[in-house]
């Protein structure tokens, strides 16, 4: 067992500097420029016509939704060249720890504990790419108070076929829609305090741990919002932060499922 705790943990050092590229091609919602090409100008007839389109009263319903409308298209498609730059970064990047190798050592431990924990079962590969796209997910949540659906999203199939050779595939799945359910409900009733990235991400948490077992499961879930309330006190107490000020969920979402892998 000591080859493989030893082998996770070289992989994820040699994985670092891939994963730290990978969060750092991610920005905050707000940098995300959203531009809108310029229209040609009709001339002659046509621009009689649009002139008088122009000058007729318009429903204040009607122009907030295309406004909308066009601001959540134009967010979305900005959003997809980002994920493409971040995992062009990714693939690009060389492979050299920076100095101090912090994000390298931290991809390293969470490697080596799951492979301490999961040395020899079917559950070691689905528990790997969760810590490497964990921690991808953890620095961008931690840096940019964002879970991006380029790595959420498609890590559902990929945890889905991972997990078929352990066997507990409907578990997991009953754990993910459990687990997106609950934060779902605490989303509804406090967005301002939940991203709907945390629900997204607890689906996989809930995958995971789900697969584990009940036991698991609930350790997962609960030590998550936990280890999230024991920070924002330490905030309160160190006078860093107020009742009103926000921090990532994400990364104690993720330790919560760490933790219940020793429950």
């Amino acid at each position: 067992m000591s080859f493989i705790v030893a082998g996770a943990a070289l992989l994820g050092f040699l994985a670092g500097p891939y994963v730290r590229a990978l969060a750092n091609g991610f920005a905050p919602s707000e940098d995300l420029t959203v531009r809108t090409p310029a229209q040609p100008t009709p001339e002659g007839p046509e621009a009689d016509r649009h002139e008088a389109a122009d000058l007729a009263p318009e429903d204040p319903a009607d122009v907030h939704r295309d406004v909308a409308r066009l601001d959540h298209g134009a967010t979305r498609r900005a959003s997809r060249e980002e994920a493409r730059r971040a995992f062009r970064g990714m693939v690009r990047a060389v492979p050299r720890p920076a100095w101090p190798p912090v994000a390298e050592t931290g991809v390293a431990v969470v490697c080596a504990l799951v492979a301490w924990r999961f040395a020899g079962s079917w559950e070691l590969a689905a528990w790997l790419y969760a810590a490497l796209a964990g921690c991808a997910l953890a620095m961008i949540d931690w840096r940019t108070r964002r879970l991006p659906d380029a790595i959420t999203l498609p890590s559902y199939p990929i945890l889905a076929v991972l997990l078929v050779p352990t066997g507990h595939l409907v578990g997991g799945l009953l754990g993910g829609l459990a687990l997106t359910g609950a934060y779902a409900i605490m989303w509804f009733v406090r967005p301002d305090a939940l991203g709907f990235g945390d629900v997204k991400l607890a689906g996989l948490v809930g995958m995971l741990t789900g697969a584990l077992g009940l036991d698991a499961w609930l350790v997962g879930a609960l030590a998550g919002q936990f280890l999230g309330a024991l920070y924002a006190v330490t905030l309160l107490l160190t006078r860093r932060a107020t009742a009103k000020t926000h921090f990532p969920l994400g990364p104690f979402i993720l330790l919560g499922a760490l933790a219940a892998t020793f429950r």
